[in-house]
């Protein structure tokens, strides 16, 4: 897998998300949109995350999620009217974004500090590796 620039990623997710503005078919496009979305990061997303993911609901009955990372992410993917912007801004910050744009800004930004450090860790392990 080849390690992409922060340009590079930040150039692929703007393009995603023209891509995918207004999309309201969930049901027909949401695992296309998932695939796309892990490509924006370099990453096949069938060797990190699975679709329709069994679980038990809180209710006792049996359910499945949308797409399951171990560890990582769980989603419940929405059509456009069900979204949880709202929800999620107010998990990150007090006042709501201005707009999708920067909003996506925002949580690359987020998504740097976090990978920054595993990047490091990778280059570094790659000589040691044979």
């Amino acid at each position: 897998m080849a390690v992409l620039s922060w340009n590079e990623i930040k150039d692929r997710a703007l393009k995603f998300t023209k891509k995918w503005e207004g999309e309201q078919r969930e049901r027909a496009e949401k695992d296309s949109f998932w695939n796309d979305f892990f490509n924006v990061f370099g990453i096949s997303r069938r060797r990190v995350a699975t679709f329709e993911e069994p679980v038990k609901k809180l209710s006792g009955n049996q359910g499945f999620i949308d797409l399951f990372w171990k560890g990582t992410l769980f989603v419940e993917h929405k059509s456009a009217g069900k979204a949880l912007d709202k929800a999620v801004d107010v998990c990150y910050r007090p006042q709501a974004f201005t707009n999708e744009t920067a909003r996506i800004e925002f949580l690359f930004e987020l998504y740097g500090e976090y990978v920054t450090p595993l990047l490091v860790l990778e280059k570094k392990g790659r000589g040691k590796r044979k």
